[in-house]
């Protein structure tokens, strides 16, 4: 169900947010993917509050009431500045001990924050993302490769056009696709797609796949950042990774055999019949899992 809007102002963007729960609980912070908004959450976060826990959401940069501060910074996408949003949202609202929970883009903000917070993050869980997965060397096999046809075709003229006329078209046909056993609703998608009119949607969406590949330049406001983050850098906090047996985006082995990745403890788990969407296809199953991750 919609919160009240709030916001929490970072060095370029004010990053609107909803929070609910009780105030004085252990918070959590739910980032959401693409395409997506904060609605991803909704039966999550009313388990993780009935369970004593305060929730924060915050709209990714280009999405819903999220805006620049001028209108001279890049609309980047890169994952440098994605990571960077979450961990200056928990500066902003003064948040020294918390927990991440982050999905698709969400994930990658998600495993970037643990890295430049360790000692603040107490948790992170990952869902439908591995960690070392976010290079342009990256290996990948062709069931993987046929997956990301999105990423090239948003590369090229044609998929830039349809992606800027028809962005609600595009993100259904998302929806539907990764997710084949998911039947949601002409309400549920358009409560959500309600987001994708911000006007900075499109550029930062094409910027973002565009950058992961290497097709164009990134802000240089996160060069050292990206350089922090190449190669992969160790994890030590913690890491629940929550993964659909049928997600149609990344498939599960994806995220196989990142072990090596963490230092502290780890565990990846795969989730029976869901897709891309487990906080939406199964959220009892991911709140629990949030849940028994936090108290363990």
């Amino acid at each position: 169900m919609k919160k009240p809007i709030r916001y929490a102002e970072t060095s370029t963007l004010v990053v609107g947010y909803e929070e609910s729960g009780p105030t004085q609980g252990y918070p959590i912070v739910l980032q959401h993917g693409w395409p997506d908004d904060v609605r991803t959450w909704d039966k999550v976060v009313t388990i993780l509050n009935e369970a004593g826990f305060r929730t924060i959401m915050p709209y990714l940069r280009g999405v819903g009431p999220t805006h620049f501060k001028s209108s001279a910074s890049m609309r980047t996408g890169q994952l440098s500045a994605i990571g960077n949003d979450l961990v200056e949202v928990a500066n902003a609202l003064k948040l020294e001990k918390f927990a991440v929970v982050g999905h698709d883009w969400g994930a990658r903000a998600a495993f970037i924050a643990a890295f430049l917070l360790p000692e603040r993050m107490q948790q992170c869980i990952s869902i439908s993302v591995g960690y070392g997965t976010n290079l342009p060397d990256q290996k990948l096999s062709l069931h993987q490769i046929k997956n990301y046809w999105y990423h090239w075709y948003m590369a090229l003229e044609p998929g830039k056009l349809f992606l800027e006329k028809e962005r609600k078209a595009f993100c259904r046909f998302m929806w539907e696709t990764w997710s084949p056993a998911w039947h949601f609703s002409d309400e549920e998608f358009h409560t959500t797609a309600i987001s994708f009119e911000n006007e900075d949607w499109f550029e930062i969406v094409l910027h973002s796949y565009r950058h992961r590949w290497g097709f164009v330049p990134g802000d240089p406001t996160y060069d050292s950042l990206e350089k922090k983050l190449n190669p992969n850098p160790t994890i030590t906090v913690p890491t629940l990774v929550l993964h659909g047996e049928d997600d149609m985006c990344n498939r599960a082995e994806t995220s196989a055999q990142k072990e090596d990745y963490f230092t502290g403890p780890y565990e990846r788990k795969l989730i029976s019949k869901a897709g891309h969407f487990p906080q939406r296809e199964y959220p009892e199953i991911v709140a629990k899992e949030i849940i028994n991750w936090i108290k363990k």
